[in-house]
């Protein structure tokens, strides 16, 4: 059935959605989608934005690719299935985002002039897969309208065997630390059992090249977002110490504690990296997921309630500095441990001190969910209960710096044991919802979108509309666009926009004149009111659209 022209109530809607487009605001909502949690009552399961993703890891071939691809006769083919496979359960589960490590041990997944190619694509250190599977994991990714985050590993060069290990001989041929040997230890020594190489931290060149290489991703690819996992300097492993003793007396500017210095090192790859991103493209978003704990209160008062092991000793991050200096857009805490009694790390008590910490700042907070933990045995009764991952998120939401969550990792959230994945996606993530936007990031007012038709047909309401003056003058350009559905026909006030209640989905623009969207959730002969909002790179929504009836 064809839609009907505006009725009185919905003309009204229309002529204050249309003034309010003229009104210019920056980073903000306007217009219809203004109403605030504070003066509109609103529903905790389905929030208006919430950050929502996973890791898809590549090292070792743990989500993505799998090793099976690698000897399948039509690997590539097998591997763009398997990739969009994935997709498929992001969206299935409303996600919003997804994390997919494009550059595990000083490789790539890109044709990059500076490294070779990953061996998790063939198997084969250096050699070419015959594709580039960077610019399709992001071409994708965005025709689901996901955030396609590239997670790099900056240091790491090789795993144990099977993988290189410690012998610099089994690196690709091309490889720059065959070429560099000089800017790469063995940790622990080559000839204990789990020894891989790094290139040093505290080499200048070092850090250089790979800002470097690590920029060529965001130079050449429309990414929306770097991210940095935990891994810096290498972890402990034993009573082996770091062997950077020449390093520390060649480039010490003029530090005499070793670990300070060593901080040092990585504070300056991290607040570097970041001017580097903004320097080229200030939309894309620089995040870092570390390691739980920074410090433990009894090692500092700043610290946590914990007695674990603190990243700022251990691997040289002091992530808190780096939120305080605002070096980073977002900070993803891994918080792997359960809620309960557990004195070295209590999920209830890391959340309010990661809450605290961010607290004041353009910093925003996602915590890193154990995915990998629930229904497995080995990690303790705890984790054998079906709805510990959904109580966490229930946790979260006593804390309004917690703006999302990111799961560890794709093939633990598919394997959905104890039924968690599915009791935690029905209880928190069973609405679409926004990416939170980030006032430090650029931004210009959008216009209200022109429903220009909304026709029932046999799979569901069939909408389209137009965007004026899209990118031109003083207007920003509308990247995706929010589809709004009500019952009945009715007026809707602003707070019908509050949260997620009514968000039906969200949709990647085309290069078209016309956009459109299909609304397969939409019952036979109900009435509906429908609303369209543009969305920009960066998630800041413009004002509704004139309401389209549907009877």
């Amino acid at each position: 059935m064809k839609a009907t022209r505006l009725s009185a109530a919905g003309l009204a809607v229309a002529l204050l959605g249309a003034l309010a487009a003229g009104t210019p605001a920056r980073a903000a909502d306007t217009a219809a989608t203004t109403a605030s949690s504070t003066t509109c009552p609103t529903d905790p399961a389905t929030p208006k934005r919430q950050f929502r993703a996973m890791w898809i890891a590549s090292v070792t071939n743990i989500d993505w690719p799998s090793a099976a691809s690698q000897t399948a006769p039509d690997r590539i083919a097998k591997q763009k299935a398997e990739y969009l496979g994935w997709l498929d359960l992001a969206q299935q589960l409303n996600h919003n985002a997804v994390v997919v490590q494009v550059r595990p041990t000083a490789d790539a997944f890109w044709p990059s002039p500076y490294e070779p190619w990953s061996e998790y694509l063939t198997g084969v250190r250096g050699q070419d897969p015959g594709w580039d599977p960077l610019a399709f994991l992001v071409e994708e990714s965005h025709k689901r309208n996901l955030e396609f985050h590239a997670w790099l590993n900056p240091y790491r060069v090789s795993m144990p065997a099977p993988g290189a290990g410690a012998d610099l001989s089994k690196l690709a041929p091309n490889h720059p630390a065959r070429q560099h040997p000089d800017w790469v230890f063995a940790y622990p020594p080559a000839n204990v059992a789990g020894s891989r190489l790094y290139y040093n931290p505290g080499i200048p060149e070092v850090r250089e090249f790979v800002e470097t290489a690590m920029m060529d991703a965001v130079n050449r690819y429309d990414v929306d977002g770097v991210h940095f996992d935990d891994y810096f300097y290498p972890y402990p492993s034993g009573t082996y110490e770091v062997p950077d003793d020449a390093t520390f007396a060649r480039y010490k500017r003029g530090f005499t504690d070793r670990a300070d210095w060593r901080r040092d090192n990585i504070n300056l790859l991290v607040r570097e990296m970041n001017a580097r991103i903004k320097a080229v493209k200030p939309w894309v978003k620089f995040g870092v997921s570390p390691f739980g704990i920074w410090r433990n209160r009894s090692a500092d008062p700043a610290g946590s309630d914990t007695t674990g092991s603190q990243s700022y000793d251990i691997i040289s991050a002091d992530t808190r500095k780096w939120i305080k200096q605002e070096w980073i857009d977002y900070v993803v805490p891994q918080l792997y441990w359960y809620i309960g009694q557990y004195p070295a790390a209590d999920y209830a008590r890391l959340v309010p001190w990661w809450a605290e910490q961010v607290r004041g700042t353009n910093v925003q907070l996602y915590i890193g969910q154990a995915d990998y933990k629930s229904g497995d045995p080995a990690y303790g009764a705890d984790w054998m209960k079906p709805r510990e991952l959904s109580d966490h998120l229930t946790l979260n939401r006593s804390y309004p710096e917690v703006l999302g969550n990111v799961h560890f990792s794709a093939v633990q959230v598919r394997a959905n044991r104890l039924g968690a994945t599915d009791s935690y996606a029905a209880e928190h993530y069973s609405r679409p919802a926004l990416v939170p936007t980030m006032s430090q990031l650029p931004a210009r007012p959008l216009r209200h979108p022109v429903l220009t038709g909304a026709d029932r047909k046999a799979d569901g309401v069939h909408l389209s509309w137009r965007q004026p003056a899209d990118g031109q003058g003083p207007f920003g350009a509308a990247t995706s666009y929010a589809i709004y559905r009500f019952d009945g026909t009715g007026h809707v006030d602003a707070c019908g926009f509050a949260d997620a209640s009514h968000l039906v989905g969200t949709v990647r623009g085309t290069a078209g004149d016309v956009q459109s969207w299909v609304d397969p959730g939409a019952a036979a002969g109900q009435p509906y009111t429908y609303y369209v909002t543009a969305l920009d790179r960066v998630w800041n929504e413009g004002p509704a659209s004139p309401a389209r009836f549907v009877r």
